[in-house]
């Protein structure tokens, strides 16, 4: 049963058309993902579709009691209340009392980061005031949640319980726009595209998507073959002065007519990066020496000791507010640490995208914003250095999907993947060698990050990426550099899903021990020890047995070669030439690491218990 339907929707901006003749139906439960380049309408098209924004043309039936709510990028809120009540006066479709209002409210606001729950809005980050958002409709449990980057500001483990939720908790139909393509791929039963104010569909998940929309390019291709060769043909035919007298000839000219009138298929606007490259690392690329970080009295991170290399290309992952960006703001020396030192290299050079995109001057156009000089336009925009190319500014700028008349548009009025991609193309000008990203991936549309991800995978200098998108994590990072319990930090080698893979088989372990010491305190007193006690009352030693006296005297060079196979394979998961050459080895190798450490651990324990029972008497 439809939710919404909308017949031949348009939408225009003073001469730019946005849409046109738009056909879309959502249905019952249904789980809709909306893809397309930074500047195409997306966000306008959600709007129309919510009822924020009118259509130019065309109609949005909604079905009759149906509630529709809409996830804005910048929500606006009563300034008097407090997180908590926000949530809690979200319109329900159950008869709650306040009490259940109270509790479910609380927990969707603890399940997205809001832990000061009585925090007025008004004092709140424009991050924490999305999640707010994001959980006054999700505790709402609308019939359809139409979502525009519902996983900005989000950490990994909150995006991953909201693509659990959505997929199996939440009844609703879902229409989103994210740029993380796991969600797209785990809660998405279908894919819709707006692309050149036209919209396409595909059926299943991001993966069905990409397969379905390969076919479809290469088929555009082929007619597009196939037109320009007919093309040639009338126009060779035309050429040679045939008569057009009969009626057989018109019919010919008119059709040759038709062919030019047609015109290709849109071409796809693809980013272009692969060409960037940094000037030469020296030996020293950045150091971190038992570094201690702290904001506003509160100590983030204690004891971290890193060695950044050429080529290494290092994910930061953390819950909000751990110290990633502080970690980042200590490195480019504008925060001093609490203690220790940070080194960076005497041929390193810095580049930095921030969250905020601070570089960029909201009067200024974006030509003149990426050759830093206002009046650019006028005065001659000159070239930039890009990589090894000396470029020409406005010819630069359109690998960027800028195009003329869009280059003197100022960077205030622009959507939030328009200014990142402006970003990009001012910090990509400076000629760095060590570049910091701080959740680049956020209002960057698929194609952009595929573009950046290339251009990071051919990097020849080195990279530290704070970002909570696992997908670009797992295609760019050589290492991911985990903030944890206790202010601390740990590195792990290989890209997110190695590091998660690790994570879930320690956690695994400790349940597996947890489950242990709770059936041996369960177990009746003598059953798992023989029943013999000392004088004190704790349990008599048992004297080994002949085998175990054998097994005694060669544990100590089993061990050795345990510890042998630990060194051997930590160096080789911990060299970063591993996830560039041999990335497919990764994955078996850190299973054999982790087994040859539990080996180790088991022989050293075996070790300590027969030692202990050596000199025990009959």
């Amino acid at each position: 049963m439809p939710v919404l339907s909308a017949r031949d929707l348009e939408k225009a901006y003073g001469p730019q058309t946005l849409f046109s003749g738009i056909e879309l139906t959502i249905r019952r439960g249904e789980k809709v993902g909306l893809l397309g380049i930074n500047g195409t309408g997306k966000s306008t098209f959600l709007k129309v579709l919510a009822g924020i924004e009118p259509a130019d043309h065309g109609t949005v039936e909604r079905r009759r009691g149906a509630r529709i709510l809409y996830l804005s990028q910048e929500p606006v809120f009563p300034a008097d209340k407090s997180a908590l009540q926000i949530v809690r006066e979200a319109e329900h479709e159950d008869n709650l009392d306040d009490n259940a209002r109270t509790y479910l409210a609380a927990e969707m606001l603890e399940r997205l980061g809001i832990t000061d729950k009585d925090k007025n809005i008004s004092e709140m980050s424009g991050g924490e005031k999305r999640r707010v958002a994001l959980a006054q409709i999700l505790a709402a449990k609308p019939d359809l949640a139409i979502l525009d980057e519902p996983t900005n500001h989000l950490d990994a483990d909150t995006i991953e319980w909201l693509e659990q939720y959505l997929m199996s908790s939440f009844r609703g139909a879902v229409l989103m726009v994210t740029h993380d393509r796991y969600v797209l791929d785990t809660v998405c039963d279908r894919i819709i595209e707006l692309a050149g104010g036209k919209l396409y569909e595909y059926q299943g998940a991001y993966g069905d998507y990409l397969e379905q929309r390969a076919v479809r390019d290469a088929h555009e291709e082929r007619v597009e073959d196939n037109r320009q060769n007919l093309l040639r043909r009338e126009k060779a035919w035309l050429l040679r002065g045939a008569k057009a007298r009969t009626t057989k000839q018109k019919a010919r000219i008119q059709r040759a007519e038709a062919l030019i009138a047609v015109g290709g298929p849109d071409a796809r606007e693809v980013l272009e990066l692969s060409s960037v490259t940094a000037p030469r690392l020296g030996r020293t690329v950045l150091e971190l020496h038992d570094l201690s970080l702290a904001m506003g009295g509160r100590t983030l991170l204690t004891g971290l000791t890193l060695h950044l290399r050429g080529g290494e290309r290092i994910g930061i992952v953390g819950p909000n507010g751990a110290g990633k960006t502080t970690l980042l703001k200590a490195i480019t020396g504008e925060l001093a640490p609490l203690s220790g030192e940070v080194v960076r290299g005497t041929q390193t050079k810095i580049a930095v995208l921030d969250q905020g995109r601070s570089v960029l001057k909201e009067e200024w156009t974006i030509l003149e914003n990426v050759v830093d000089r206002e009046g650019a336009h006028r005065t001659g925009a000159g070239v930039v250095k890009f990589g090894e190319e000396t470029v020409e500014v406005r010819s630069y700028l359109e690998r960027f999907l800028f195009d003329a008349h869009k280059q003197m548009q100022k960077v205030g009025s622009l959507s939030g993947g328009e200014r990142a991609r402006v970003t990009l193309a001012k910090v990509l000008t400076q000629g760095a060698n060590l570049i910091l990203l701080d959740e680049p991936t956020n209002d960057l549309d698929v194609a952009t990050l595929g573009a950046l991800e290339d251009m990071l995978e051919k990097w020849p200098g080195a990279a530290i990426v704070v970002s909570h998108d696992r997908w670009f994590l797992d295609r760019v990072a050589t290492g991911i550099l985990a903030f944890e319990a206790d202010a601390k930090a740990t590195l792990y080698q290989g890209n997110f899903s190695h590091y998660r893979d690790i994570k879930d088989e320690a956690a695994r372990v400790r349940s597996e021990e947890a489950r242990t010491k709770r059936q041996e305190s369960k177990a009746p007193a003598g059953s798992a020890v023989g029943s013999g006690a000392n004088s004190d009352g704790t349990p008599a030693k048992k004297p080994l047995t002949y085998a175990e006296r054998i097994e005694l005297d060669a544990i100590m060079e089993k061990i050795d070669a345990a510890d042998a196979d630990v060194k051997r394979l930590e160096a080789e998961v911990s060299d970063p030439m591993l996830y560039t050459t041999r990335a497919k080895d990764a994955p078996r190798l850190h299973v054999a690491f982790e087994a040859a450490k539990v080996e180790a651990a088991r022989l050293t324990e075996r070790w300590a218990h027969l030692e202990e029972r050596r000199d025990a008497k009959k």
